[in-house]
């Protein structure tokens, strides 16, 4: 019972409550109606649509107070719809209802359209027609001001893309023009640094033959002067021998290719030569072999013009070929065609030649492009091939594996690949010099190949450090004239066998060689340093070390006990153009070399006396001391009283200093073998 009475009563709430909401609900949906018409009409009339364009209203047409409402259903809901006009001057008013007010008057509750104390006057269908097309007419205006401006619109959009189009061609243009000139500026740069560099090149060279001119004449007019003087001594002298600089004096090829290798034929100078005795006197065996000779070259072809035969050597330098000659000599053994213009080696130019040994091709126009990749794969015996003073820009491919030795100096190379000494494992002797190359465009691989190579030159180059992945096999390394600034711990590591390395003409200083580079070498005996940056004698220098050379630096100081640690002892010392004075050499600056030591060269320097410890040095050979600031000689400043033992000293220069030769005793020099081999005149004067 308690539950229906909480039911009715819950009935009887929405009952009475649901009208109320309902109203509320109509009015809110009325006023919101009213507001949405109210925000979309425009100025003439006109509903705005989602598209920009206008619609006409749906008006009600208010009957006037006189004209009696009919009722609705029927037809008569079309004329209730009517014109009225407001006021007595018979202006045009009408009033626009929206749908939902529309709907209202449909309903019954339709409102009072404007002032209801203001009369209604009914407007004349003529009226109602011309208010209906000027309406019309406005909605076309409306439509075409609209399309016209969609059209602007579409016209300003196209255009800004146009333009931005052609903005964007005049950007991309001068893009392409600024690299095209930064390209046209960076070759330029390059072709200048180039010029440049060849320029210090060829400066560099014609200050070297200068120099090795103006030493030439020098030695000249020293060797004419002792042998004036020994012309002028009775004495017999003892002849010895020295060893001199071994980097002016390279050995001989031959000896360094495997003993096990037969010899190679070199092109002799002449085809025939007279034996002694009477002019064109030749005996009868000779003539026999002359005339088969001439019949076995006649069976041979004919040669190009300015080509000669010698047995198994042809000769062909200087004859202005410009194609290769076409030859067919299977005993052929050595071809030489130095000197010409061929600029191409086609693939069967070696067809006719198989068996040659040596191939000459220096000063010629060769290019990498026109060398045939198989050209040399004919050549089964192939042992040396010169290519020096051409236009190569890489070594070229597929070189026969007999080959020992190899030249490619004075060429355009511009790199080494791993692949380039490929199947070259015979090698021996490799040079280099005077090409493009550096350790960014050598691969450090490029050497694993050269299992034997004991002969490698890399000097005028451009290489800053020493290349990488040098063989194990080398023994001789010269890297002259390049721009090497330092020397690390690891460069020589796996090249145990090193025998010597030149690096002069470079730009390394004493703190750039680090400590343990070649300290613990036992093989290392002749070290060149020649026109560096050096300030003092390197620290660390190999155990086995014997030669060393070190002209043309800066350096002011021979540190002590530097030499000590040598075994057997340092022979060969060259500081010659250097900046020692009176206080850069020390008591200990030669201590464990006092036994050893046989070249002394400490000529232009700055030195004012005689430097303390060579009168200890028991093995010394030769001496220079010319071209310094010393004034005078002490007794025992050159040579031991104390010393009784058979003297080894020969030679001591010492002129061009400010020595009084009045003023020296006879003694200073009593340690000699002769007294022709001391040289004091000429003087300066003060």
């Amino acid at each position: 019972m308690r539950w229906c009475l909480v039911w009715a009563a819950l009935w009887l709430l929405v009952v009475l409550i649901l009208p109320d909401i309902q109203a509320g609900v109509r009015h809110r949906n009325h006023e919101r109606e009213r507001r949405r018409g109210k925000r979309r009409r425009d100025g003439q009339g006109f509903i705005r649509t989602r598209e920009g364009r206008s619609k006409p209203l749906k008006i009600r047409l208010v009957p006037g107070p006189n004209i009696p409402k009919k009722p609705a259903g029927n037809q008569g809901d079309a004329e209730i719809l009517t014109f009225y006009r407001n006021g007595p001057d018979q202006q045009s008013s009408y009033n626009v209802i929206p749908d939902s007010e529309l709907s209202l008057e449909l309903s019954g509750e339709s409102p009072v359209p404007g002032d209801p104390s203001e009369p209604i006057v009914p407007l004349t269908q003529k009226e109602i027609q011309g208010i209906l097309w000027r309406e019309e007419e406005e909605h076309r205006q409306e439509e075409e001001r609209l399309r016209k401006k969609d059209e602007a619109r579409k016209k300003r959009r196209r255009e800004r893309k146009e333009q931005e189009e052609r903005q964007r061609k005049m950007i991309e243009a001068r893009r392409r023009e600024e690299e095209e000139a930064l390209r046209l500026q960076l070759k330029k740069e390059e072709e200048e640094w180039r010029r440049q560099i060849e320029e210090v090149e060829e400066r560099r060279r014609q200050a070297e033959e200068s120099m090795r001119e103006e030493e030439k004449r020098i030695e000249e007019e020293r060797r004419r002067q002792e042998e004036e003087e020994q012309e002028k001594e009775v004495k017999e002298e003892v002849e010895v021998w020295l060893r001199g600089d071994v980097f002016q004096m390279p050995p001989k090829k031959e000896e360094i290719l495997p003993s096990s290798s037969s010899p190679i034929p070199t092109p002799p100078a002449a085809a025939h030569e007279l034996k002694e005795g009477e002019p064109g006197e030749v005996e009868e065996h000779e003539m026999e072999d002359i005339e088969d000779e001439e019949e076995e070259v006649g069976s041979r072809g004919s040669l190009p013009a300015g080509c000669d035969i010698s047995d198994v050597t042809v000769t062909c330098e200087n004859a202005k070929l410009i194609h290769f000659p076409p030859l067919s000599v299977p005993e052929l053994k050595s071809l030489s065609l130095e000197g010409n213009n061929i600029s191409s080696i086609p693939a069967g130019a070696f067809n006719g030649i198989p068996n040659l040994e040596w191939i000459n091709l220096k000063k010629n126009k060769l290019t990498s492009a026109g060398i045939d990749p198989k050209a040399f794969t004919a050549l089964k015996t192939l042992r040396r091939l010169y290519l020096d003073e051409n236009l190569l820009d890489a070594v070229p491919s597929d070189l026969p594996s007999t080959l020992q030795e190899l030249k490619i100096n004075e060429n355009k190379l511009r790199g080494i690949d791993e692949n380039s000494f490929q199947d070259l494992s015979n090698l021996v002797i490799l040079e280099l010099e005077g090409n493009l190359l550096s350790e960014g465009n050598v691969d450090p691989r490029a050497f694993a190949p050269l299992i034997q190579l004991s002969y490698f030159r890399l000097g005028r180059n451009h290489f800053r450090t020493v290349p990488q992945g040098l063989p194990k096999s080398l023994l001789e390394l010269y890297l002259e004239n390049n721009l090497i600034e330092e020397i690390s711990e690891t460069v020589f590591n796996r090249t145990t066998n090193l025998n010597l390395v030149s690096l002069r003409h470079n730009k390394l200083d004493e703190t750039k060689i680090a400590p343990m580079a070649w300290f613990n070498h036992r093989n290392l005996e002749s070290i060149d340093l020649s026109h560096n940056e050096l300030y003092l004698v390197p620290s660390y220098l190999p155990k086995s070390l014997i030669h060393l050379v070190l002209v043309g630096n800066n350096i002011e100081r021979i540190p002590g006990y530097i030499f000590a640690h040598m075994d057997p002892g340092l022979e060969y010392l060259y500081l010659s153009f250097n900046k020692l004075d009176g206080e850069g050499i020390e008591p200990e600056s030669f201590f464990g070399a006092y036994h050893s030591m046989t070249e002394m060269c400490l000529d232009h320097n700055q030195l004012v006396h005689v430097p303390l410890g060579v009168s200890e040095m028991t093995s010394l050979h030769l001496l220079r001391l010319d071209n310094n600031r010393i004034r005078s000689i002490p007794e025992e400043s050159i040579c031991d009283p104390d010393h009784h033992e058979e003297t080894t000293l020969v030679a001591i220069r010492m002129e061009n200093n400010y020595i009084d030769p009045k003023k020296v005793s006879p003694s200073a020099f009593s340690c000699l073998r002769s007294a022709s081999g001391v040289v004091l005149k000429p003087q300066k004067t003060i």
